[in-house]
């Protein structure tokens, strides 16, 4: 996705939820907004004696989030009803901007001009350029009113992040049983040798991981970590084996001198 199609998520929406980490460890939230986008990234600004700007200061590091407005309802059993919608979120790096750097930008973006003009009337305004970001768009029909599944989670990334892949997996371990396709309400799980996880459609319930019989399922981030162990492993496998050969060639070398 390009950050242009990125904006055009959030600029749908009414409330976007921006959240950093404050000095102690914790999430701290507020309400604002992506006011334009370029090549270079999502663009927002806010004041500089607030906790915001200190915290982005400081990490160079921001969290948005932001659900399609709807009305909750309820069925005769008192159920939730959500009407199909998406929310999105992304995370990443950003950097300040300074006020020559708005006003460059805006001679040639249009986009910039309502920024520039923000920051103009506002001494205290400061614009931040979210740069390298990845999130997901999680896209929700619950009722299956558009479509025969409930989701379609789309990741994306930019800036020279990497989009983490959505959903759970299974391993080679998996015996077949079928247990996990029966309890699965998202039609997410395939038949196959071993069943296969459509990540774009599997929500993360758990409810397969809780009755496989063999604990082949597995979230995404156990196995990203064992795809890290065994790279690391590899590596260090690698590493000596160059040194047990080079002492081998070392040590002919020796007897033949």
């Amino acid at each position: 996705m390009t950050t242009k199609q990125i904006f055009e998520y959030f600029d749908k929406m009414a409330c976007v939820t921006f959240a950093t980490l404050d000095g102690k460890g914790y999430i701290e939230s507020r309400v604002a907004y992506f006011c334009t986008y370029d090549e270079d990234g999502l663009y927002f600004w806010t004041m500089s004696a607030n906790s915001f700007y200190r915290q982005l200061m400081r990490t160079n590091k921001v969290s948005a989030y932001a659900m399609t407005p709807q009305t909750v309802k309820h069925n005769d059993s008192q159920r939730v009803l959500l009407e199909p919608g998406y929310t999105i979120y992304i995370s990443g790096d950003v950097r300040e901007l300074s006020k020559n750097q708005v006003r460059d930008k805006a001679q040639t973006k249009s986009g910039f001009y309502l920024a520039t003009l923000g920051t103009e009337n506002n001494p205290g305004a400061r614009f931040f350029c979210l740069y390298a970001g990845r999130g997901e768009i999680f896209d929700y029909d619950y009722e299956k009113v558009n479509r025969t599944h409930k989701l379609l989670r789309r990741p994306f990334s930019f800036g020279g992040m990497t989009a983490v892949e959505p959903g759970l997996r299974i391993a080679d371990t998996c015996i077949e049983c079928g247990l996990c396709l029966e309890v699965c309400t998202f039609d997410a799980i395939e038949e196959g040798s071993p069943f296969v996880i459509d990540g774009t459609r599997c929500e993360e319930c758990g409810n397969c991981c809780s009755v496989c019989p063999v604990k082949a399922i597995r979230h995404k981030e156990d196995t990203m970590h064992q795809d890290e162990a065994a790279a690391l492993g590899q590596g260090k496998a690698n590493l000596c084996q160059g040194k047990a050969a080079q002492g081998k060639a070392n040590l002919a070398q020796g007897k033949v001198s």
